[in-house]
């Protein structure tokens, strides 16, 4: 693709765009997806030597509708469909629009494909892993690794899912609302995963990929308008809100990160914490609790705490003992592990991550040797928490993490 970063930057924001549009007017994602890859590849070429159109947006869809057009006349199924589509549709809708002509919908395009990708013929986790792919842009490199399995593992998923959506013959549009509750949990799972990849990019040489954090707060703010008596929608909006809050202080001048526990809590958006609590205070008490209330509930203590000593610890600890219950992951039990070490000591928070040393998803994780690490620091025990550094160090693929874990283990082998 153009080596223009304002260009690829531009292309994956409008990317989700334009396939919301061909997914929902021509109904068939798999062959929408190709054309959208084609008219991406025709914008990275000619761009850069003709220059920006004046209507980028426009131009990509000019483009997809031709390619789709192309792709659906090639096989013999597909001009069957369009005979269906033609006697369905007025005449306009056979052709590809003016580059100029704005096609906007009353419906957040991205939004309507989310819920698209959240197909019932598919199972949860690959509707997910699909949804990631088409709306949020991720690699399926990066997918696996917010899965926690082999990038193969991952490619063969989301394969087999748009497969899946083709011989269902289900349409591909907004679902009706008995529908839509069955589609809401991965649509919010989607909207978490864009936001943790975007706070805290799995690879790279920058910590955060700002475009997917703010692409993950605006789909789900929109969500939340839609449905704003859905009490486990606004706890992922404040949990989004009140994490995000603290971006300004994560990194130095140079980029490096910055722990929690070093951060100038000042440097933090106050309006997003406001709001974020607002969010999560109102939702509690509608019930049922879900898992994102809950982790915004955890999310608003730390942001309102005015150092990590003063932290109300004991209450963060209870709940993710409740997280636990609700959806208990690798990655709770890792975090309810470093709450434990903070109300019980570094020992009990040591013994709780033993409990993950069989787990084959965090095994080999970054995390869990980052935390041991920090467990083992604390605890004054310095040539583990070193090698633990160094193991973290290795198996991350961020290269902020990696420069974060080394200089920790350096520091430590400094001392006398």
């Amino acid at each position: 693709m153009t080596t223009d970063p304002r260009n690829e930057d531009l292309l994956r924001e409008m990317a989700p765009q334009v396939l919301g549009v061909l997914a929902r007017r021509f109904g068939d994602f798999a062959t929408a997806e190709d054309a959208v890859q084609e008219a991406l590849l025709a914008a990275a070429t000619q761009w850069p030597a003709e220059g920006l159109p004046a209507n980028p947006r426009g131009w990509l869809i000019q483009v997809g509708y031709r390619r789709m057009i192309e792709l659906i006349r090639s096989e013999q199924a597909r001009r069957r469909r369009e005979d269906l589509v033609a006697r369905r549709d007025p005449d306009d809708r056979q052709y590809a629009p003016a580059a100029d002509e704005e096609l906007t919908a009353e419906r957040d395009d991205a939004l309507v494909l989310l819920f698209l990708c959240c197909h019932p013929a598919l199972a949860p986790a690959s509707a997910v892993a699909l949804t990631l792919r088409a709306v949020g842009g991720l690699t399926t490199a990066e997918i696996a690794r917010a899965f926690l399995v082999p990038e193969a593992t991952m490619a063969q998923r989301i394969s087999r899912a748009k497969q899946r959506i083709r011989a269902s013959g289900l349409p591909f549009r907004m679902p009706e609302e008995a529908e839509r509750a069955d589609r809401l949990a991965a649509v919010r799972q989607v909207l978490y995963l864009i936001f943790t990849e975007g706070h805290t990019s799995t690879a790279g040489p920058a910590l955060r990929r700002v475009d997917l954090a703010a692409e993950a707060i605006r789909l789900t703010r929109a969500l939340h308008t839609q449905l704003p008596d859905d009490s486990e929608t606004a706890g992922l909006l404040a949990l989004l809100l009140l994490t995000e809050a603290r971006s300004p202080a994560r990194t130095g001048p140079s980029g490096e990160l910055i722990s929690l526990a070093d951060q100038d809590r000042s440097r933090w958006d106050a309006a997003s914490i406001a709001e974020g609590i607002a969010l999560v205070t109102r939702a509690l008490p509608r019930g049922p609790v879900g898992p994102y209330q809950v982790q915004a509930a955890i999310a608003a203590l730390h942001d309102e705490a005015p150092s990590t000593a003063a932290t109300d610890w004991p209450q963060i600890l209870a709940l993710y003992e409740v997280l636990e219950r609700l959806a208990g992951t690798p990655v709770v039990t890792l975090n309810r592990a470093v709450a434990t070490a903070m109300v019980h000591g570094p020992a009990a928070g040591l013994t709780a991550l033993d409990a993950l040393d069989a787990d084959p998803r965090l095994v080999e994780h970054h995390r869990l040797a980052a935390a041991r690490a920090h467990l083992h620091e604390m605890a004054g025990d310095r040539d583990r928490a070193i090698a633990d550094y160094r193991a973290a160090a290795a198996r991350t693929s961020s290269l902020p993490e990696q420069r974060y874990l080394t200089m920790r283990a350096a520091r430590l082998a400094a001392l006398p």
